[in-house]
């Protein structure tokens, strides 16, 4: 049987988390809110599965362009191609 290659592939590290007290998945991370032209960094959180973008955007910063629905449509620089991500807020870290 061939082995499976989906969307979390390879992944192992890339999306750990290291466990500490207290709670894992705290609803101001679900809350927070952008605006447009926000520098946001793209922290994938592994145990919110929705609106999750593809792991090889996980590190990288990008500007919202607008809101759909709760998600945010981010823009970024992948090599010399723009691409435009749909992502859910607690996959986004405003950029201090």
């Amino acid at each position: 049987m061939q082995r499976s290659r989906g969307f979390r592939s390879k992944t192992r590290h890339k999306l750990q988390v290291t466990k500490r007290p207290g709670r894992s998945n705290p609803i101001t991370k679900k809350i927070q809110k952008f605006v447009e032209d926000d520098l946001v960094h793209i922290i994938i959180d592994p145990s919110v599965q929705k609106g999750q973008p593809h792991p090889r955007f996980h590190g990288k910063t990008a500007k919202v362009l607008e809101t759909r629905g709760r998600a945010y449509i981010v823009s970024l620089n992948d090599g010399n191609k723009a691409k435009k991500l749909i992502v859910r807020p607690e996959h986004l870290k405003i950029q201090e």
